[in-house]
């Protein structure tokens, strides 16, 4: 993994490179209590409609949702809330913060990207000494959409760009398959193998998202967005969205 220019704030030993990528790699497990493996994002209605029943459905389902979805809406605040933080715009994190608000159509969306949110801070601040994530639970802790603190926690940590956006896509992604594993069922074995062909797609479009900017901001997967709202009325649901 890659660590911020040398012109950036942090200067990091390999020791201190090594422990830190242990940290990262605790936030995103399963036993890590932020919600994530409580939410299909309308995934649940596509499995109940049977759109997604086979290992080939959730890969297809996923790249879509990678390069179509996060590629425009998510990975663009994070790459926009990292940018943010390194020139010290305060300020501007709060409009991020807005955006990403208004860009979820879906209400099951919205509140499922506030209460992963606000989850992880309460599961970092305690373990983590973390000011930037310190300082927005201190002001504006009522709204906190996944992306923008999950951005704060990576670059406070001493990450590059490439990789908060790449561990926020796979944080993403690979808790939706592990979600599918379960609800549609597949074994095991079938989710590691949808998430290993799914890795290099992760790369292609972090690099995509590194090229783009707030005017590419487009919630256009309406599937997913009318998913999401039909989830609620769904008979029988594992899953809060």
């Amino acid at each position: 993994m890659k660590l911020r220019s040398e012109d950036s704030q942090n200067h990091l030993s390999i020791a201190d490179i090594n422990t830190k990528i242990l940290y990262l790699m605790h936030i995103h497990d399963s036993a890590f209590p932020i919600g994530t493996y409580t939410h299909s994002f309308g995934m649940e209605t596509y499995i109940q409609e049977d759109k997604i029943r086979t290992k080939e459905d959730l890969f297809t389902f996923c790249l879509i949702y990678m390069k179509e979805n996060i590629g425009f809406t998510d990975g663009i605040f994070v790459k926009l809330a990292y940018e943010k933080l390194l020139a010290g715009e305060w300020s501007e994190l709060l409009n991020l913060e807005k955006l990403c608000h208004a860009s979820k159509n879906a209400e099951e969306t919205r509140e499922a990207s506030m209460m992963i949110g606000k989850q992880f801070i309460k599961a970092i601040i305690p373990v983590s000494h973390s000011p930037s994530l310190e300082k927005w639970q201190s002001e504006i802790y009522v709204k906190s959409h996944f992306p923008i603190v999950y951005t704060l926690y990576t670059y406070d940590m001493g990450f590059d760009l490439y990789t908060t956006i790449l561990t926020y896509i796979y944080s993403s992604v690979v808790s939706l398959v592990h979600n599918a594993v379960r609800a549609i069922p597949l074994g095991q074995k079938a989710g590691i193998e949808v998430i290993h062909r799914l890795i290099t797609e992760m790369d292609h479009v972090t690099k995509q998202i590194l090229t783009r900017d707030l005017a590419q901001v487009s919630n256009h997967t309406f599937g997913l967005e009318i998913a999401s709202m039909k989830h609620k009325f769904l008979q029988a649901r594992l899953f809060i969205s």
